[in-house]
């Protein structure tokens, strides 16, 4: 008897501490800086407040429990309003990853800078519809040019970091004894190990402010600056300033539509669709189409999301791959990008207006670079888990002094009327992706084609230390050179974690003129003689027409 006595006393005791409890949440969820609370938190708050409207008559003991199950009930609804509240009075930022092209938002409480996955749902302020975020609504870690990590090593809520590590080994077929490998933006030295990157960095965010820095040590540091010939223009050695740095730029994020960043520095250019790291990409050595178009665009730009499955980016920037100006006139540009769902992903870069001739003010250059990606198979449960390809198609041409880009007009030069030779660029390139046992292991299959009369995209081979600035006699770039090459590629990888990838691939690539070291390779005796790209006398390079060769890497992204 006792003890059912107790029973209906700890009962009614539980009820007036539930009854003082929802008193207290619905405190709790007064209007904060004057956003209106859930609809019928007033009217709970009244309920719990006149306990005559619950004790008009006695009461059993199954009453008692359904009340204090109903009392239960209402307070998990308003600790859940509360938390949606205080969610919502914290700002977002969304970031963008380097060359990916993926957006994610980011909450200061759990910040996942560079993470190309679906970010926890930033929830809206009580009584306003919720907003999707741009692009979370899907995994993009199968995209060519897409890290593929799922998850930060670490995080907070100011700064997400960033490291990546890229170390190769060459085996070229060609043998060149000077061990110097040209013609590629991302392969330099054959027969030896090197750090081909070594990256630092990471975001910055904070009350809608953004940042990021990503170093690159290794050859990355020596060898992008070389293809830039823009330094040669002024004074204050631009190569040296910038060459130990990727990435460096900062911004605001602004809450419009489904977010508004702009950023001004050094940013990924996008275009080529394949990553300048090597580890977001389905391959080592990219087709041309990648390799001889921009990296990285130094100047400003606008990421508009009207929706969270499209991006408008404007930019305006110094010029093609350049520290400074070419001549007088910046270039402009942009891209959009469209993913109406998690299968497929459409990408168009366009740019325009830039003078980016060394030295010849008026010759101007127009490019398209457009891709697709689609994931035609998705299995994850099955031995082949996932496959997907990418094709992309380039176009452009240059204008004036000197040129056209249909080689059917003429030019006044010295005083003369002369024929301008066709100087333009068309190319393609196509990759398809296999992924097995659960993406423990990839396969990747591709290659492409390009035509560059005048060779105006076309990679300088480091010739007695030849510059894009200094150019060389050994292999001329003047209007109507002809070049036209192709390549195919295989690749594995064996990808035991998220953070890490061993692979192995094999490369054949081709010219129409001599373009690639030979056994003799492109080294004087005793090195290099003279000025960058100087004439030795008695010495000729070695130039061949293909090669072949087997690479073999370890890269490191946490």
């Amino acid at each position: 008897m006792n003890s059912k006595n107790d029973t209906r006393k700890s009962a009614l005791e539980t009820g007036k501490r539930a009854a003082f409890v929802v008193v207290a949440a619905a405190l709790l969820t007064l209007p904060l800086h004057g956003q209106h609370t859930p609809e019928d938190a007033p009217a709970a708050a009244s309920v719990s407040a006149n306990p005559q409207a619950s004790t008009a008559s006695p009461q059993t003991e199954e009453q008692i429990v359904q009340e204090l199950a109903a009392m239960k009930k209402r307070i998990e609804e308003l600790e859940l309003a509360l938390k949606q509240h205080e969610a919502a009075e914290q700002p977002t930022t969304v970031v963008h990853t380097a060359k990916a092209n993926t957006p994610v938002s980011i909450a200061p409480s759990a910040a996942v800078a560079n993470v190309p996955v679906q970010a926890e749902a930033v929830l809206p302020a009580p009584g306003k519809p919720a907003k999707e975020e741009p692009f979370a609504f899907a995994d993009w870690t199968w995209l060519n040019g897409n890290a593929r990590t799922k998850t930060p090593a670490f995080d907070s809520k100011f700064f997400t970091p960033e490291i990546r590590v890229d170390v190769d080994y060459i085996y070229d077929l060609n043998h060149p004894k000077d061990d110097t490998i040209g013609g590629s933006s991302e392969v330099f030295r054959s027969n030896e190990f090197h750090v081909t990157q070594l990256g630092v960095g990471g975001d910055f965010h904070y009350d809608n402010v953004r940042a990021r820095l990503m170093t690159q040590f290794g050859l990355y540091s020596q060898t992008t600056p070389r293809n830039d010939a823009s330094p040669a223009r002024g004074q204050w050695n631009l190569a040296d300033a910038y060459r130990y740095v990727s990435e460096a730029y900062g911004g605001y994020h602004f809450n419009a539509l489904h977010g508004i960043n702009v950023d001004a520095g050094i940013f990924m250019s996008y275009v080529g669709l394949f990553s300048y790291y090597n580890f977001d990409n389905w391959a080592y050595q990219p087709s041309y189409v990648s390799s001889n178009t921009p990296w990285f665009f130094n100047g400003m730009r606008v990421q508009i999301f009207p929706t969270a499955h499209l991006k408008i980016e404007p930019w305006i920037i110094n010029g093609w791959q350049s520290y400074g100006r070419f001549n007088n006139r910046l270039g402009i540009g942009g891209q959009i990008l469209w993913r109406p769902n998690g299968w497929l992903s459409v990408l168009g870069n366009q740019y325009a207006l830039g003078e980016d001739a060394l030295n010849t003010p008026g010759r101007v250059r127009y490019h398209t670079d457009d891709s697709i990606e689609l994931k035609y198979y998705d299995h994850p449960e099955k031995l082949l888990s996932k496959a997907a390809f990418s094709l992309t198609g380039d176009m452009g041409c240059e204008h004036g002094g000197g040129v056209s880009c249909a080689g059917n007009s003429t030019q006044i030069i010295g005083g003369q009327r002369v024929l301008a030779p066709k100087q333009d660029f068309l190319g393609f390139m196509i990759y398809n992706r296999l992924w097995f046992h659960k993406d423990l292991y990839g396969f990747t299959l591709g290659g492409g084609k390009i035509n560059n009369p005048g060779r105006y995209l076309v990679l300088l081979p480091p010739i007695n230390g030849a510059t894009a600035t200094s150019g060389t006699n050994y292999f001329t770039e003047n209007p109507g050179d002809p070049y036209k090459a192709w390549d195919a590629s295989a690749t594995f990888d064996y990808m035991p974690s998220q953070y890490i990838t061993f692979r192995w691939e094999f490369d054949h690539r081709a010219a129409n003129v001599p373009y690639f070291s030979g056994k003799g390779g492109i080294t004087p005796p005793g090195g290099n003689t003279g000025a960058p790209g100087s004439t030795v006398t008695g010495w000729t390079p070695d130039l061949v027409k293909d090669e072949n060769r087997f690479d073999l890497s370890i890269l490191v992204k946490f």
